[in-house]
């Protein structure tokens, strides 16, 4: 018998991570000999210069750290726990490696000397805009720097790695901490069937009688927008705008506070290496906007015509809450309630009338069937697939009978798992030395789970996310490039690559599909007409709040990656005040601290950069408006975004690709008329 270790399949990833076998214990060695392996091939390419010596047999070896790494930190994500020692460990090794290679300035010679020579110009686009952003990404990653400056840039990058992943844990940790238990229903007045069905479980799984309220998304925007227990929605709310920080009832527990602070410094500091005046320019450098002085100028005009309806909409809600609700002054925790109220009073409907009519997996058929018609692709689950929990399945994207590419979904809300919803990337498509490697996403929701006696119900807004994180995807897997800098999403510029997910949010709003979409849970029987009408016509109820709090969120990142030296806590909190008293029309609560818990930012890809959802958005709107004037499932106009958008990645540039799409630069128009805000000429569109 042998006594030899089993080989870990980390080091010989097949194209689907094989979850069943994936154990904690494996990853930091795994990852160690990844990188050795990477090194060792760096080595060999830097005395043979060349695409095919020296690129191509590091971006294989890269490849193989890159799919080793995914799953670790998609587990780290999902399930938490035994994965976060392990994820966090090989982070900082990943981390490590890559802001080395950053400055190999050898490495770098060779990218310049290929972008010099005579042969360049007539190389593959591909190839040709992987060099371009190789080089460019070299200057962001400190290849020019010397001595002390190149040592601090190299162990800040460490540090900012360090410090995102302690920022999301300690979201989720102050999430999960947090929990209120009743044994008396009554005091759950007003909270649908859904809700208190998910409530009890939640309790069972705890060994309790009664309900517990959690501050997982569910269940907290079940309490907000329904319970009538006044008391009950100040509780919850207070609890879930401190998590992660210095009050609330886990206060100074899980606190960002220090962790936000030393962010902010050292970005500024890195910012200040490379010769830039803060962080805000730094991040622009890979982006589709010019400069800082167009975002803000931007942000400022799309604020200057939102708020006029905003405040009008909080007026209305206002004078109706004091009205017919007895609450003469509107307290942040009265907002969500309130305003279903009103439109309910306004337009007979509400998300939770709507849910009985959207189960998870009707929905889910219909979203494959609306892809299908628009792109040619079709989705085929496959049950032998392993993967990390019973609710995950896995799918493959055909094209004519073959395989393209597959995605895994997981849509449940549970406990140790990231709150909110993204896609992430699995492996990417591109060219190997044993044929082409299809392009694998990960899929992640959070919606609420099925019940002993009911499937998994979607509000409308729960529709549109899964629309939305389904763009992404597709953008990932139907790339028709075959090199990883700048396959699916690779090399596209931050603030364009929202276009797709808020693209496909439109077809949610379209009657034809909402029939293919809807079905009642029980008898199968569509959404009533009358019911389409009035969500239709709810469409842009109080869009102009939703649209200032958007542009809140933005200035307010902006504005704190302009500073040239960081800030402390109290500067965060007090130019989060003064964005608010710009934008802002709802009140706040004393114990808010969203500034805590922004993971975007602070522990996401989105650091000066949450404009882009509203940069993008002028964009995806106006694509749209194309399908609008031929036809929502026109087959010409469905493969041009497909040929122009999808297809290519970041093989060109956003606006270029935007423009070839649509014949000409981007407008605003059409995002204004989607909002239902007032169209005025702005002074500034992307492009």
């Amino acid at each position: 018998m042998s006594n030899s270790v089993p080989t870990s399949p980390l080091l010989d990833m097949p194209l689907l991570p094989p979850f069943d076998r994936l154990r904690p214990e494996d990853v930091e060695p795994a990852i160690a000999e990844l990188i050795d392996r990477c090194c060792r091939k760096l080595q060999e390419g830097l005395n043979k210069p060349g695409w095919e010596s020296t690129l191509a047999p590091l971006e294989e070896v890269q490849d193989q750290l890159n799919r080793a790494f995914s799953p670790v930190s998609h587990l780290n994500s999902v399930l938490s726990g035994p994965w976060r020692a392990p994820y966090e460990a090989a982070l900082a090794r990943v981390t490590a490696y890559w802001t080395e290679l950053g400055q190999n300035r050898d490495l770098y010679a060779i990218y310049q000397q290929l972008a010099d020579s005579p042969a360049f110009s007539s190389w593959p686009q591909q190839r040709k805009k992987a060099v371009e952003l190789g080089l460019r990404d070299f200057v962001l990653g400190g290849v020019g720097l010397e001595g002390r400056a190149r040592e601090t840039f190299a162990a800040n990058s460490q540090r900012l790695a360090e410090l995102s992943s302690r920022f999301a844990n300690n979201v989720l940790d102050a999430t999960n901490a947090w929990t209120w238990h009743t044994e008396d229903e009554s005091e759950l007045s007003g909270l649908p069937q859904t809700a208190l069905a998910a409530a009890r479980a939640a309790a069972q799984s705890r060994g309790l009688e009664g309900w517990v309220i959690t501050l997982e998304g569910p269940s907290y925007l079940a309490v907000m927008t329904h319970a009538d227990n006044r008391d009950l929605r100040e509780r919850v709310h207070k609890a879930y705008v401190s998590r992660a920080s210095d009050t609330g009832p886990n206060g100074g527990e899980f606190d960002n506070s220090a962790v936000m602070e030393e962010i902010l410094r050292l970005r500024s500091e890195q910012a200040r290496l490379l010769g830039m005046a803060n962080y805000a320019e730094l991040s622009l450098a890979s982006k589709m906007a010019p400069d800082t002085d167009k975002v803000l100028e931007f942000l400022g005009d799309l604020a200057a015509r939102a708020k006029p309806a905003a405040e009008r909409d909080f007026a209305e809600l206002q004078a109706f809450a004091a009205e017919k609700l007895g609450l003469a002054e509107l307290q942040p925790w009265d907002i969500a309630w309130a305003s279903e109220k009103l439109k309910r009073a306004r337009y007979a409907v509400s998300q939770e009338e709507l849910r009985p009519y959207f189960p998870y997996r009707k929905v889910l058929a219909g979203l494959f069937a609306v892809v299908e018609k628009l792109f040619g692709v079709t989705v085929e689950e496959d049950e032998q697939v392993p993967c990390w929990h019973r609710d995950v399945q896995f799918f493959w994207l055909q094209r004519n009978g073959e395989r393209i590419a597959g995605f895994y979904l997981d849509p449940f809300a549970r406990e140790n798992k990231r709150g909110g919803a993204w896609m992430d990337s699995v492996c990417v498509r591109r060219q190997t030395t044993n044929g082409l490697q299809l392009p694998v996403a990960y899929l992640v929701c959070n919606f609420s789970a099925p019940t002993a006696d009911k499937p998994s119900l979607l509000t409308h807004y729960e529709v549109t996310t899964l629309f939305h994180e389904f763009g992404h995807g597709l953008h990932h897997m139907l790339t028709k490039v075959d090199v990883a800098a700048v396959s699916g999403i690779n090399g596209v510029a931050w603030d364009a690559v929202e276009l797709p997910s808020q693209f496909l949010e439109n077809w949610c709003w379209q009657p034809e599909v909402i029939a293919m979409i809807s079905g009642h849970f029980e008898t199968g029987e569509p959404l009533p007409q009358t019911l389409l009408e009035r969500m239709l016509a709810a469409k842009n109820f109080q869009s102009a709040m939703f649209t200032v709090r958007q542009l809140e969120f933005a200035l307010f990142d902006f504005k704190l990656h302009c500073l040239e030296q960081g800030a402390s806590a109290a500067d965060i909190q007090q130019l989060l005040d003064k964005v608010r008293a710009q934008v802002a029309v709802v009140p706040v609560a004393d114990e808010n601290r969203f500034q805590h818990s922004f993971s975007h930012i602070f522990a996401g890809g989105y650091a000066a950069g949450y404009y882009s959802y509203k940069w993008a958005e002028v964009l995806s709107a106006d694509a749209f408006s194309l399908f609008e004037e031929k036809g929502i499932f026109d087959a010409a106009t469905g493969e041009r975004f497909l040929h122009a958008i999808l297809e290519q990645g970041g093989s060109r540039d956003a606006l270029d690709l935007f423009t070839e799409f649509r014949g000409r630069e981007p407008r605003i128009d059409a995002l204004l008329r989607h909002s239902g805000i007032e169209q005025q000429e702005l002074n500034t569109t992307p492009g």
